[in-house]
């Protein structure tokens, strides 16, 4: 059996941050440990940007204009969205993710989904440095660990021979 992993190797790599700045508070620690994540993985400084986005809604479109550019291994998808008393959570959250992933798809270059839907604004902050760790960080190695994995699995064109 062969078995194909991914290394959180950042050595080389270039990575897009697309960070929503509603519930500003959250996502930027989110961020923080984003980039802590990569800098601790080898990721230079020089090698990560950061796009800064209204709202969750609007990472998608952003995400995907960066994947495309071919510039980067790997793009994170940051943000917070907290429940409210209206069905404006579940629309946001739905199209963000549905979004994350077409680009995705569409690009083949992995987009990492790290927008909280929580129930409560504690929640969210548990898991932007809290109790919960920092999923912002955690995403930081997802993406090394894809980039480095799609690296490895050999290209479409080869793949039937």
């Amino acid at each position: 059996m062969n078995e194909l992993r991914g290394a959180p190797a950042g050595a080389g790599r270039r990575v897009a941050v697309v960070a929503a700045r509603f519930n500003g508070t959250v996502t930027a620690k989110l961020v923080e440990g984003a980039v802590a994540g990569l800098a601790h993985h080898g990721v230079a400084a020089d090698d990560v940007d950061v796009a800064w986005v209204p709202g969750a809604f609007e990472i998608p479109l952003v995400a995907g204009r960066l994947a495309s550019t071919g510039r980067y291994d790997a793009v994170l998808a940051l943000g917070a969205i907290v429940r409210g008393e209206t069905a404006h959570f579940d629309l946001v959250a739905n199209e963000a993710a549905r979004g994350v992933a077409e680009v995705t798809r569409a690009t083949g270059v992995p987009v990492i989904f790290e927008i909280l839907a929580t129930e409560d604004l504690a929640q969210a902050e548990a898991r932007a440095g809290g109790e919960h760790g920092n999923k912002g960080w955690e995403a930081a190695v997802a993406a090394l660990e894809m980039a480095d994995l799609l690296r490895r699995l050999p290209d479409a064109v080869d793949a039937g021979r």
